[in-house]
């Protein structure tokens, strides 16, 4: 019998990381960008979530360094082919301190991701609750190493 490979960890990725990421080539937020699409992250995605992806990417202070429109739109779409995409039958409003972000915690939820990857981490005191953990993105690459 073959050894299996261990599932992908799950994750909401939030914009925030999605942003640092793609502006720059250092740092944790582009380590976990290039961990998508490979066995060990699976990122879960709303429709909602998408929308604020592709909000977020259209503007001009947020588009890569000599990244054209259609590259952008190329690179959300292979994000997307890669997330597992979550229907949400719920919605818990207000949860968190920052109503923006209670989008976020339903998706975790929803699809059962253990963790939601942010630069604001305090933005989801209250997550616990769920059996959600907010983690920055240098956490997380630690906590997928084993560290």
């Amino acid at each position: 019998m073959m050894p299996s490979t261990p599932a992908p960890v799950r994750a909401v990725i939030d914009t925030s990381v999605l942003v640092a990421g793609s502006r720059s080539r250092r740092g944790a937020s582009f380590a976990v960008l290039q961990l998508i699409g490979s066995d060990s992250v699976q990122p879960c995605l709303s429709v909602a979530l998408y929308v604020e992806w592709q909000q977020a990417l259209s503007r001009a202070k947020n588009v890569p360094p000599g990244a054209s429109r259609e590259t952008v739109a190329g690179f959300l779409r292979f994000l997307a082919g890669k997330s597992h995409l979550q229907e949400i039958y719920f919605l818990w409003r207000p949860v968190l301190k920052d109503p923006n972000d209670d989008m976020l915690l339903e998706l975790a939820v929803a699809s059962r991701s253990p963790m939601i990857v942010t630069h604001n981490v305090g933005d989801f005191a209250g997550a616990e609750r769920f059996g959600i953990e907010a983690l920055p993105p240098a956490a997380f690459l630690r906590r997928l190493r084993g560290e």
